[in-house]
C-alpha cells in the first residue's frame, strides 16, 4: 500500500511516500529548488519519493493533503468580510491563486503527477497530530499541537492509543499563539515564518520588562493556556501587516527595519515574548495532562519547534517523557497525512517501535549519493580530492576539526525537517570561543548574535549537559553542565557585541549567554558515520562535543546535493569539505568564478 502525504501552497511545502504504515521517503520542496521555505507544489519532492520507492505516480494507491482548502478559504473570505473594506488589495492579489490552484488540489495533483485516483483530505491540526504520535515510541500518549493558523484551528489536543487518535478540543482562529509570537517576529525586524528562531536566540540578551505589558494589553490567558488576542493591535486579518501603531505604541516605537541594527529595545521584547510563551506552553501542557491522565507527551506545530519552551516542557512539566516531531511546521504535514490515511481512514496497524527508539529513523529520509556519484562530480570538473580510507575517514576528518578548521560535511540521506543532523552538517570545534564568531560571519553570513548548537555522544550527554535522556532532533534546550560554566561580568553598559567576547564555559562556541544549548545527541544505531567522527575527535581532544549547524549560509535551505555542497563551500570561508568518502581542502581548489550578485542574495530571508 502506498500512500503519498503532500503539503503546500503556505510555506515549506513536503512530499513523503508511506508503504504498509513505514516511512520510505520525505522531503522539502525548498531543498530541490534552493528557495528557501518554498511554497510552491512539491514537484520535485514528489519525484525523489517515487524515485526513492521506485514506483511511479500510476503505483500510489492514495494520495493525502494535509489540509482542507475549502475550509481555509472560508476562514480567509470571513476574515476579510470582517475588515473590509481594508485588505481589498491584498484580497484581489490573492484570488488568482486560491481560484486557479489552492481549491483545485485533486486536479493540480493530476497534472502534475499524472496520479489518477483519488485524494483525500485531512484537517491541519489532524495531520500535526498524526505526525507526532504515530512516529513516537510511545504506545499510548497526550498530544498538543500548536501554530500559527490551519484552516481554524491553532492549536489542539488529545490523545494516542495504538493505531488510534482522539483530538479533544481546538484553539482558534485569530487567537493564536503561533501569530503572537510571529507578530513579535515581524516588529522586532526579521521575517515570519523564517526568523522566529532568531527572536529565541535573541531573547537571552534581554530582559522580560515588557512581560506585563503582553499579558495586559495584548492578550487574555486562561489556566487552561487557552488565549483571547486583543485584535486592536493586530492587523493581520486583513492580510497586511502583522501589527499596527497601537502595537508600536506599547513598545516605545515602531517596528525595527529589517537588517538594522539591534538595540536593547528588541533583545528586552524578545525576552518578553519567549518567557510569555513559555508560561502558555507550560499552562497548556498541565491542562493537557490533567485532561487526558497520560505521562507522555507528543508535540507538533510550528510553536513546537521552540526548544526552549519544550526544554521546560520536560524539566518542570507533568509529563514523564515528551516526543517532538523533527518536522514539526507544515512540512511535516506531509507526513502526518499520510499516517493519517493509513491508520485512520484505512485501519492499519502501528507496527512496534525498535527498543528505546522512535519510528522516524533518525529524521534521516531525504536523498544520498553514491561514493562513485561524488567522484564522477569531482573529476568532471577536475576539484582536486583525497579520498578517505574507510578504516581512517571518521580519524581523518576529526584531526581537521581538532585542528581548529571548519568542515563542511555530507555524508548519507539529508535530513527531514529544518535541523541539519549530521547530514548536511558545518562543523567546529566548541573549545574554541572563536568558532562561534568565524561561523556566523564568515561562514554562515549571520547575525553574531546567534548560538550554536553541539552535538554530543549519547552515551557522554550528562557529562557535558543537564539533561539525562536522548535528544536525537536538535529540539531540546538544556544548561551546560555547571561544572563546565565560567562566571561572566555584569552585561550592564555592554552592547551585544562585548558580551558575546566572554568564554561562557570550557565548550564556548555552544554555551548561549544563559549557559543553555540546543543539544541533538547522536547514536550509533541513527548515524553511525557521524558518531565515528565524534568518537575519534573525543579520543583526540577529550571532549565528546562537536559544533554543529546546517550546512547553507543564511538565506538559503540546507544543502541536498554534493554539487550545492561544493557551491556553499567555495563562497563561504569553509576550510575543509568532506563529501562521503572524499575530503577536499580549499588551498587546493581552482577560484570560483561566480557573479557578484550572489552575496546580496544571501541577506533576503
Amino acid at each position: 500500500m502506498n500512500i503519498l502525504g503532500i503539503s503546500c501552497f503556505y510555506h515549506d511545502s513536503a512530499a513523503c511516500l508511506l508503504r504498509d504504515g513505514d516511512i520510505v521517503a520525505a522531503a522539502q520542496e525548498e531543498r530541490f529548488t534552493r528557495k528557501k521555505h518554498d511554497p510552491s507544489f512539491p514537484k520535485n519532492a514528489i519525484d525523489y519519493c517515487l524515485k526513492e520507492g521506485r514506483i511511479a505516480s500510476g503505483d500510489l494507491d492514495w494520495v493525502a493533503f494535509y489540509d482542507k482548502p475549502f475550509l481555509t478559504f472560508e476562514r480567509l473570505l470571513m476574515s476579510y468580510l470582517s475588515v473590509a473594506p481594508r485588505g481589498l488589495r491584498s484580497w484581489i492579489e490573492a484570488m488568482p491563486l486560491w481560484l486557479g490552484r489552492k481549491l483545485h488540489v485533486p486536479k493540480v495533483v493530476r497534472q502534475e503527477t499524472g496520479y489518477e485516483g483519488d485524494v483525500l483530505f485531512t484537517e491541519h491540526h489532524e495531520a500535526h497530530a498524526a505526525s507526532a504520535f504515530y512516529p513516537s515510541p510511545f504506545e499510548e500518549a497526550a498530544i498538543l499541537t500548536v501554530d500559527g493558523v490551519g484552516e481554524w484551528a491553532t492549536a489542539s489536543y488529545g490523545y494516542g492509543r495504538d493505531s488510534e487518535i482522539t483530538l479533544l478540543k481546538e484553539l482558534h482562529f485569530p487567537d493564536s499563539l503561533g501569530l503572537l509570537y510571529s507578530a513579535f517576529t515581524y516588529f522586532t525586524g526579521f521575517k515570519v515564518n523564517s526568523g522566529e528562531y532568531k527572536l529565541m536566540g535573541l531573547a537571552p540578551y534581554g530582559r522580560p520588562i515588557y512581560r506585563d505589558v503582553i499579558l495586559d494589553e495584548l492578550i487574555d490567558v486562561k489556566e487552561d493556556g487557552s488565549l483571547r488576542l486583543n485584535m486592536k493591535y493586530f492587523d493581520f486579518l486583513g492580510g497586511l501587516r502583522m501589527t499596527n501603531r497601537r502595537f508600536a505604541a506599547l513598545f516605545g516605537g515602531p517596528e525595527r527595519p529589517p537588517e538594522t541594527e539591534i538595540t536593547q529595545r528588541e533583545m528586552d521584547i524578545a525576552a518578553s515574548i519567549q518567557v510569555v510563551t513559555e508560561e502558555i506552553i507550560m499552562k497548556m501542557a498541565l491542562h493537557v495532562h490533567r485532561e487526558t491522565g497520560l505521562d507522555r507527551l507528543c508535540l507538533a506545530g510550528g510553536v513546537a519547534l521552540n526548544c526552549v519552551a519544550n526544554g521546560r516542557i520536560l524539566r518542570e512539566g507533568p509529563f514523564k517523557d515528551i516526543w517532538i516531531q523533527p518536522a514539526a511546521g507544515d512540512a511535516g504535514g506531509a507526513l502526518g497525512a499520510a499516517l493519517s490515511v493509513w491508520h485512520r481512514f484505512l485501519g492499519g496497524e502501528r507496527k512496534a517501535a525498535p527498543a528505546g527508539r522512535d519510528r522516524q529513523r533518525g529524521s534521516y529520509l531525504g536523498p544520498a549519493f553514491s561514493g562513485d556519484t561524488v567522484r564522477a562530480f569531482l573529476d568532471g570538473h577536475n576539484y582536486p580530492y583525497r579520498r578517505l580510507t574507510p578504516e581512517g575517514r571518521a580519524r581523518d576528518i576529526a584531526k581537521e576539526i581538532a585542528s581548529g578548521k571548519i568542515v563542511g560535511y555530507l555524508s548519507g540521506r539529508m535530513e527531514f525537517g529544518p535541523r541539519a543532523l549530521g547530514a548536511r552538517s558545518i562543523l567546529g570545534d566548541p573549545r574554541d570561543e572563536k568558532t562561534q564568531t568565524v561561523m556566523n560571519l564568515k561562514i554562515k553570513y549571520r547575525e553574531s548574535f546567534r548560538p550554536f548548537a553541539p552535538t554530543v555522544l549519547v552515551e557522554k550527554v550528562s557529562d557535558f549537559f543537564e539533561i539525562d535522556r536522548p535528544s536525537p532532533y536538535m529540539l531540546l534546550v538544556a544548561q551546560v553542565a555547571a561544572k563546565r560554566q565560567l562566571p561572566q561580568p555584569s552585561p550592564d553598559g555592554r552592547t551585544l557585541l562585548e558580551r558575546l567576547k566572554f568564554k561562557r564555559s570550557d565548550i564556548p562556541a555552544v554555551t548561549h549567554l544563559d549557559y543553555s544549548a540546543r543539544i541533538q545527541t547522536v547514536s550509533r544505531e541513527d548515524k553511525p558515520d557521524y558518531h565515528e567522527v565524534i568518537s575519534e575527535f573525543e579520543k583526540l581532544t577529550g571532549c565528546p562535543v562537536v559544533v554543529n549547524t546546517s550546512f547553507n549560509v543564511r538565506g538559503e535551505p540546507i544543502i541536498c546535493s554534493h554539487e550545492d555542497a561544493y557551491r556553499c563551500f567555495m563562497r563561504t570561508e569553509m576550510d575543509v569539505l568532506v563529501l562521503e568518502d572524499c575530503i577536499l581542502y580549499k588551498s587546493d581548489q581552482p577560484p570560483w568564478q561566480e557573479s557578484s550578485e550572489w552575496r546580496n542574495d544571501l541577506i533576503l530571508d
